[in-house]
């Protein structure tokens, strides 16, 4: 990780969900420059290379999720689910397709009770069983139980349609979140409101310092706490944050942090 300790004053993000030690934020900045320019090597073969040919791709999936527009509800939004967790078979492609329709309705019902407000600016009452019925809380906890066996899928593309209300989750980070769950809580989506709630500062300088290094996406506090939380438990976030060490976006980044230390 990037030691923080010349420069006291960065808010570190706490994140119990993903680990029991701050995470500076210069380490943060590093782990999504890495999540959205990081490339893998890949043997490929064509046929104007039948021996093969190595070719850079994107090591995770920023620019088939993040960059993608908003288009109309229909089949694009299963292509942005896929964008993110893989291609699906002709009949996992129909189930996603008929799950996205049958949980449209409460996404919307979900986006009207927030009337406006991001995810982490919700009420207490919103979150916990102690509200219900008809609070996006309620409506979080029947989506996920609608969305069947591609979970993460439908997931993917609610998130993307709708990135400060509605949570992205997947197996793993539901897994991560479930220890830290209350008594009350109305899902694993209240721990995420937590944390985001109690790192408020530390999000808004996340997202002041991606959206001005990165020109091609802007990620809310939500997607953010989304892409740390996944690399931290999938055991990406050092590799994730040794790929932004290396862009230039990060060369940026720290040469301005040294020029503001030097004033």
């Amino acid at each position: 990780m990037i030691d923080a300790s010349t420069q006291p004053s960065a808010p570190a993000l706490h994140l119990p969900s993903a680990g029991p030690d701050p995470l500076p934020l210069d380490t943060a900045v590093a782990a999504v420059l890495g999540y959205a320019r990081g490339r893998r090597p890949l043997r490929f073969r064509s046929p104007d290379a039948p021996q093969g040919r190595w070719v850079q791709l994107p090591a995770f999936g920023w620019t088939r999720f993040d960059t993608r527009p908003v288009g109309p509800p229909g089949d694009l939004d299963v292509l942005v689910g896929e964008g993110l967790h893989g291609r699906l078979d002709r009949v996992a492609w129909a189930t996603v397709r008929d799950a996205l329709l049958d949980v449209r309705p409460l996404a919307t019902t979900a986006v009207e009770r927030a009337a406006g407000r991001a995810f982490w600016e919700l009420p207490d009452d919103e979150l916990s069983v102690l509200g219900e019925p008809g609070t996006v809380g309620a409506a979080l906890r029947t989506i996920g139980r609608g969305s069947g066996e591609h979970h993460a899928h439908v997931s993917a593309a609610l998130h993307h349609r709708h990135p400060s209300v509605l949570p992205h989750l997947t197996r793993t980070t539901r897994r991560a979140l479930l220890p830290h769950v209350e008594e009350g809580d109305s899902g694993v989506e209240a721990v995420i409101r937590r944390e985001l709630r109690a790192n408020v500062d530390a999000f808004a300088a996340l997202e002041a310092a991606v959206a001005g290094l990165l020109d091609d996406a802007r990620p809310g506090p939500l997607r953010l706490h989304d892409i740390l939380l996944w690399l931290a438990t999938t055991l990406r976030l050092t590799h994730a944050v040794g790929l932004g060490l290396a862009t230039a976006e990060w060369q940026a980044w720290d040469s301005g942090r040294i020029a503001a230390m030097e004033r």
